[in-house]
């Protein structure tokens, strides 16, 4: 049997993964906090919902794809919340980037229904292409009832007990902000210097340097396309969790703290809905020297 999914969180990365399960033969029912993006799927055969509640309401398997966890907390616990209809055998997925504590905290407050965080990476490409790097974080059992449905995403990999999934996303952000970093500094001393950046960026794909920041969001730096596939302030809360979660641990990560400064500053000097490449934005500000000409490429 096919089981019924409610979707909650119709955005950039939510639209393509419902998209993605209607095409793999689940029903599905949508809801967003701006009905428009939920009723945008009806051609693709789901079912527009008023209010979590009522998506949820004949639900097996309740997805969140929010902002960030207090979002989340107030779409599954609030008013019309799901959890007012949940049923006591569904199974709870929170696909968000959300605080590891929050997850535990969310897990239990679920009075034992099945529950994992799996947040994702891969961006909107990934989501698009049903591609999706899926760190699911919970019991095995949760996790083989959800292979099918990730299945239909991209590639799962149980990481852990609940908690885990956001723990391994934290991992996931920090090695690209940071790296979005590397590669906006290396750019701009290359081009400082008299170097093509475009050329020295192909020079560098088959070397150490190879990565999938290099070739997306290197790409997107040549090219000065800020279109947002992954939020600048999106990159400040996933840095803020890092940093948060490691001094709780008894961390210090300096490299992350940088990471944390530098996106702020971008987000202060107006580039908060700008992709998380447009680093290289802060970066040019600061030393008064940009990469390349040409206009930038905004959102609308």
């Amino acid at each position: 049997m096919t089981e019924r999914i409610a979707f909650l969180g119709i955005g950039l990365m939510g639209a393509p993964m419902a998209r993605n399960l209607l095409q793999a033969g689940f029903p599905l029912a949508a809801w967003n906090r701006d009905s428009v993006k939920a009723a945008a799927l009806k051609s693709a055969g789901a079912v527009s919902a008023a209010t979590p509640a009522d998506a949820s309401r004949d639900a097996d398997i309740v997805i969140t794809m929010l902002a960030n966890g207090p979002a989340v907390e107030a779409v599954m616990f609030g008013d019309q919340g799901a959890v007012t209809t949940l049923r006591p055998d569904a199974l709870v997925i929170d696909m968000s980037s959300s605080p590891p504590a929050m997850a535990r905290d969310h897990a239990k407050r679920l009075a034992g229904r099945g529950y994992l965080d799996a947040p994702v990476s891969g961006g909107t490409i990934g989501a698009a292409e049903a591609r999706l790097a899926i760190m699911a974080g919970g019991d095995p059992a949760s996790f083989a009832r959800a292979k099918r449905l990730f299945a239909a995403l991209g590639h799962a990999t149980l990481v852990g007990p609940i908690g885990s999934g956001q723990l391994a996303k934290l991992a996931n952000q920090a090695i690209v902000a940071i790296t979005i970093g590397a590669v906006a500094e290396a750019l701009l001393l290359a081009a400082a210097g008299g170097a093509d950046p475009a050329a020295v960026r192909e020079a560098i794909m088959g070397g150490f340097a190879e990565s999938r920041v290099l070739k997306v969001h290197g790409k997107r730096m040549i090219l000065r396309d800020f279109t947002p596939g992954g939020p600048a302030d999106h990159q400040v809360k996933d840095c803020e969790t890092i940093v948060a979660t490691a001094k709780a641990s008894g961390l210090t990560l300096p490299f992350a703290e940088q990471a944390l400064a530098m996106f702020r500053g971008l987000v202060a000097h107006g580039g908060a809905r700008l992709d998380h490449s447009a680093l290289l934005l802060e970066l040019e500000r600061m030393n008064g020297k940009k990469l390349g000409p040409g206009p930038e490429t905004l959102p609308a």
